[in-house]
């Protein structure tokens, strides 16, 4: 029996309930790795809450999809986790890790939606929403401060499990402001029209 199989959770999820929370287990391992920038299945397990036989599960799941990569390290039992960057990148704000956290965005929203009829009838809605206002850069910036400062007060609920109220799941809110550019055919009928 290998380190492994010791931490390899016996059953996989089934429910609604345990997809989500395995999607959050994910989600808080990638936002800490980014944080820290090493982190190894015990550490992250004092950080987040959770097992570290959970956190080294998921940890091996995300380097199996490219996500992380085992850092250097000088042998032992520990493996430290970071990020997978091209070599220029310094910091896991560049594209790449946005591009990692829309997909995952992405596929969290694909699988709500073909799972959705598995939840309990009162999550089997959602709230989603899209708008296109006329703004500045300025106007812009204090939209996204606004709807930061309205999440604020559920923000340490990630990292505080008993301050969740009863009957509370994770909810994934996603907002992406940004200016709507011109596509080329319309650049194209301007210039005809000029």
């Amino acid at each position: 029996m290998t380190e492994e199989d010791v931490d390899r959770p016996t059953v996989r999820p089934s429910t609604a309930g345990e997809e989500l929370r395995e999607h959050e287990v994910r989600t808080a391992l990638l936002d800490l790795l980014a944080e820290v920038g090493v982190v190894t299945a015990t550490e992250a397990a004092a950080r987040l809450g959770y097992s570290s036989g959970l956190c080294s599960f998921h940890l091996r799941q995300l380097a199996r999809h490219g996500h992380i990569e085992e850092a250097p390290h000088r042998g032992g039992r520990a493996r430290p986790w970071r990020l997978c960057r091209p070599a220029a990148a310094s910091d896991p704000s560049t594209e790449d890790f946005g591009a990692l956290a829309r997909g995952l965005e992405d596929e969290s929203w694909q699988h709500w939606l073909d799972r959705r009829e598995q939840a309990p009838a009162e999550w089997r809605r959602d709230e989603a929403f899209s708008a296109v206002a006329y703004l500045t850069p300025e106007e812009m910036s204090r939209m996204a401060a606004m709807i930061q400062a309205a999440l604020a007060p559920y923000q340490d609920r990630d990292h505080r499990p008993l301050a969740r109220p009863e009957g509370a799941r994770p909810v994934a809110l996603i907002t992406r402001l940004f200016p709507l550019l011109p596509h080329p055919a319309d650049d194209a009928d301007d210039a005809d029209e000029g």
